[in-house]
């Protein structure tokens, strides 16, 4: 999904149209996710960029793109764009930490 959103239509409310922006976003990410995973695949991850067009656009992690969304509106900006690329993921184990109990927790022995 690679597309310009812009913010200053006539007749329309700023704010609904960032929430309509918003909402295709997730609904895109939440049809991809759905789609079924090829073998040996864990996950649907997604390389996100956000600007305020495709030129300036910066890569940001799919959790802070809502924020990336509200700061570039924030600033006063009449459209931005946005990138969302799904591919596929593949999880890694954590590294062990020294005192981890079976469960990953760490518990204080001080007390």
């Amino acid at each position: 999904m690679r597309k310009t959103y812009q913010l200053q239509i006539e007749g329309k409310n700023r704010d609904r149209l960032l929430e309509a922006a918003k909402h295709d976003i997730r609904k895109y990410a939440k049809r991809e996710r759905a789609k079924a995973l090829p073998k040996g695949v864990d996950f649907w991850d997604f390389d996100c960029k956000a600007g305020a067009s495709d030129a300036t656009a910066a890569e940001v992690h799919f959790a802070e793109l809502m924020g990336a969304i509200d700061a570039l509106v924030k600033d006063g900006g009449t459209q931005f764009y946005v990138e969302v690329v799904a591919k596929q993921g593949h999880r890694t184990a954590r590294p062990r930490v020294e005192g981890d109990d079976a469960h990953g927790d760490v518990y204080d022995d001080a007390e």
